[in-house]
């Protein structure tokens, strides 16, 4: 029986982290036995936030690529590509773009979201705006069925679906209407408790040296009520037990826990506990993209390879559209 196909993306716009891994990467590795899977370096949407400063979008599309690899992803069994060497994703784009009503994208929440959380930014711009147009092109192109994602995207999603019915509406059925595959919510926050982001400053990147760990280690917020190390803690509500969790065996997990509760453990030895167990995790890792740095040639190739049999879908996908929309 064929798999059903699936598409997700990421921007381009600097180094991946701990967040990225286990919100997002983890669960794509996993969807590689289940469905056909493409995944996508997204630079066109990237360049609708960074179009002031573009360098940062080519100098992280291979990194970005050494990491998927690194962490499981297998361009054997998944097809990687860089959106904008399809030309085909612009034409549909545009398409739809005609047909895709206005107030449609100004109702989207994470719209008004994003223009509050990026103020350093002017992104009062039409390609902002239209940026869930853009990715609905993306996800139809490849006549996807399901799109992993967080919450915070699900209502673009929800805005391709309506796009998908309205141009079957309009041109006859050429698109499926694809569901909303949600990826488990990530426990991992960033080392000030927010959400791990690079413009927060708060990320543990998957590229960090161990002494680069250690040091943002030792500064992440514990139990804020835990002021004096004789002073008993609360492991539920510790960032860095949430880390420990994840990355400590299950016996030693227990014993902070019970220790951590009677103040015979204090932060200071639990976080270099943790980060020694933070960089063991993450040594195969950091192992198998150093063979990639060292062969950069190889991981261009993958792309090419995954640029050309999404070439392929996408230009048999823009027949049927060209000849549904009569043009």
């Amino acid at each position: 029986m064929k798999k059903k196909r699936i598409l997700s993306g990421m921007r381009p716009t600097g180094k991946l982290h701990l967040g990225h891994l286990h919100g997002a990467l983890l669960n794509w590795k996993k969807l590689q036995e289940e469905y056909e899977c493409f995944y996508f370096i997204a630079d066109w949407h990237a360049l609708s936030s960074e179009y002031t400063c573009p360098d940062i979008i080519r100098e992280s599309t291979y990194e970005i690529i050494m990491d998927w690899i690194s962490i499981g992803l297998d361009p054997e069994v998944s097809t990687f590509f860089i959106q904008s060497q399809l030309k085909e994703h612009a034409e549909l784009h545009l398409i739809f773009s005609m047909i895709t009503p206005l107030p449609w994208l100004e109702r989207n929440p994470t719209y008004k979201e994003q223009l509050n959380e990026l103020t350093q930014k002017d992104v009062y711009t039409y390609g902002f705006l239209g940026y869930p147009v853009l990715q609905a092109a993306d996800i139809l192109m490849y006549k996807a069925r399901g799109v992993p994602v967080g919450k915070d995207q699900a209502p673009h999603v929800e805005l391709t679906r309506e796009i998908a019915r309205r141009f079957n509406h309009l041109y006859g059925e050429v698109f499926p209407v694809p569901d909303v595959l949600l990826t488990p919510t990530s426990k991992m926050l960033g080392t000030d408790r927010r959400k791990m982001s690079k413009s927060y400053g708060n990320a543990i990147f998957l590229t960090d040296t161990d002494e680069e760990i250690d040091n943002k280690v030792g500064q992440m917020i514990t139990d804020p009520q835990r002021a004096r190390r004789n002073d008993p803690g609360n492991p539920d509500i510790c960032n860095v037990f949430s880390f420990h969790e994840i990355y400590t065996g299950s016996e030693i997990i227990e014993s902070i826990n019970r220790e951590c509760r009677s103040a015979d453990i204090g932060c200071v030895d639990c976080k270099k506990l943790m980060a020694a167990n933070l960089k063991k995790g993450l040594k195969p890792i950091r192992a198998k993209r150093k063979k990639l740095e060292a062969d950069p040639k190889k991981v261009k190739e993958i792309v090419e390879q995954g640029n050309r049999k999404a070439r392929m879908v996408a230009r048999e996908t823009m027949l049927e559209v060209r000849e549904a929309v009569k043009i």
